[in-house]
């Protein structure tokens, strides 16, 4: 399990300040003519980290089993602090004088670019733990490849989070499979919850005009070529675990990216902005 340090405030800003000094040598922070494609690209990667840390931070305090509540919130903490390098990146290609916080905090529900997946309800323990495995299984394969992006500041991020998320797939996958394989009740709730994430998974591979031209520029992989490797371990995962891969599509519900979001996004937002909405510009 990682520890608290790990995601503490001043390794991130340690990173942050790195990654500064190293702009000179990214051509695509400056980059005019891919800033659009690039701060939406971006955005996707700390909104999806953001909507699932704040989602996972819900069960803090109500973890069925006290080792369960502390992972739950270590991983919690995680993605909270991959959001903070993807914004704060975001937020200086953008170039328009905003923050990570600022994009966190002062942006409106068809602003976000989260995939729906991550902004469902967390639901029964073996909802959160089922949506979270094939996040996992995705956020995994696509950190991989992005340790090799043209963008040394994409890179970076990643190689950071991708230690993380090694151990997020690998506890999320562990659990899927002692409560998939285990008393006939825990099957039948993981069976439920596959059956009712399923059809949200289709979205992470998705490809659309932003996801070109950041593939084009080297700065990302094409979705598509992630798909085999995704399936393969959630297939792997699920059979292990004793659960049928549903008949449906997995690709029933899209939009996030692009704006679109269920009703569960508002909910989040409001309580997660309410602070910054109420007292604008409030700090520590």
């Amino acid at each position: 399990m990682p520890s608290l340090p790990d995601v503490a405030t001043p390794d991130v800003v340690t990173l942050a300040e790195r990654a500064a000094a190293a702009q000179a040598q990214d051509p695509h922070v400056a980059d005019v003519a891919l800033k659009t494609a690039f701060f939406d690209w971006l955005c996707r990667m700390g909104d999806n980290s953001l909507i699932l840390g704040h989602r996972i931070s819900e069960w803090c305090g109500h973890g069925p089993v006290l080792e369960e509540d502390i992972a739950l919130a270590n991983t919690a903490l995680d993605l909270i602090g991959h959001t903070q390098m993807w914004l704060g990146l975001a937020a200086e290609v953008e170039g328009a004088g905003r923050s990570a916080d600022d994009l966190a905090f002062l942006r409106d529900a068809m602003k976000f670019r989260n995939l729906k997946l991550v902004e469902l309800p967390n639901g029964d323990m073996a909802v959160t733990l089922m949506r979270e495995f094939l996040f996992d299984a995705f956020h995994f394969e696509l950190l991989t490849a992005l340790t090799k992006s043209s963008s040394p500041r994409v890179a970076e991020i990643a190689a950071k989070a991708l230690k993380e998320v090694s151990y997020h797939l690998e506890r999320s996958s562990d659990l899927v499979v002692r409560l998939g394989d285990g008393t006939e009740e825990s099957h039948a709730r993981m069976q439920a919850a596959l059956n009712k994430v399923w059809g949200y998974t289709g979205e992470m591979f998705a490809e659309d005009a932003i996801d070109d031209a950041v593939a084009e520029a080297g700065i990302a992989p094409a979705l598509s070529d992630l798909l085999p490797f995704w399936q393969r371990t959630v297939g792997e995962v699920l059979e292990e675990a004793t659960l049928r891969q549903p008949e449906q599509r997995f690709d029933a519900h899209s939009g996030g990216k692009q704006g679109r979001h269920t009703e569960h996004l508002g909910y989040i937002l409001a309580e997660m902005q309410f602070l910054q909405r109420a007292y604008p510009g409030a700090s520590w």
